[in-house]
């Protein structure tokens, strides 16, 4: 499934290329903080044990990676994925203090690593910004070993008709705040248009069973402002 937005060319880099410096800071306040329990609840799904590999795609500044390594005892490794180069220099920047941890530049489309490699694959607010879903979903289920378990952290459909009404009318506020933060209102637009179009919980599911994954199943937080994820390579 290609996504519309995102086929435009160049239009994701750019807005990564615009917001990659105070990408944390933004993201803090757009959700007042909640981004970080949120991540803090993927990790506690995934529970994971020391010397798991993990594969963390669309990394940007590298708050799953250091949480997964935190949960592990800091006696795991880490292969951070990203398209854009400056998330992936402010990712090195705030992991440096890690030595267990990788890098690589490439898309969720063609991960440049080898079959059956990782017993995790997570990817936090971006399948959203992949050009196909499939085709990410499908080199999820290739680089997991068997009885791998992918994980996506992403937003999703609000199920609340009063949650939605409100969370609808802060999300216009988010551009005018990154207009005063960051100096461009452009990201966050696309920001929230790429929220609005993004399939919902039970249809990214069914595209996770067309892809392989097995056992699939998904936890909305926040009345599904978001959601997680999850399946099993199998």
């Amino acid at each position: 499934m290609n996504q519309v937005l995102q086929q435009k060319k160049g239009l994701v880099k750019e807005v990564f290329n615009k917001v990659f410096k105070k990408y944390d800071l933004m993201n803090d306040l757009m959700s007042l903080g909640i981004h970080r329990i949120w991540k803090k609840n993927l990790i506690q799904m995934m529970n994971p044990s020391n010397k798991k590999k993990l594969i963390d795609v669309a990394c940007g500044t590298g708050d799953i990676a250091k949480l997964y390594l935190e949960a592990t005892n800091k006696n795991s490794n880490i292969l951070c994925i990203d398209p854009n180069i400056n998330m992936i220099n402010e990712c090195k920047k705030n992991l440096k203090k890690f030595e267990n941890v990788k890098w690589k530049l490439c898309s969720s489309e063609k991960l440049n690593v080898p079959n059956n490699s990782f017993d995790f694959y997570t990817v936090s607010f971006g399948l959203r910004n992949a050009k196909n879903i499939d085709k990410s979903l499908s080199e999820a289920h290739r680089v997991l070993k068997s009885g791998g378990r992918f994980f996506c952290l992403e937003f999703s459909k609000i199920e609340n008709s009063n949650l939605e009404i409100l969370y609808k009318s802060y999300s216009r506020l988010i551009p005018k705040i990154g207009e005063l933060v960051v100096g461009q209102k452009q990201p966050y637009e696309y920001l929230i248009e790429s929220i609005e179009n993004f399939i919902s919980q039970k249809q990214l599911i069914e595209k996770m069973k067309n892809n392989n994954f097995k056992n699939c199943e998904y936890r909305n937080l926040s009345g599904g402002i978001v959601s997680i994820h999850s399946g099993w390579k199998i």
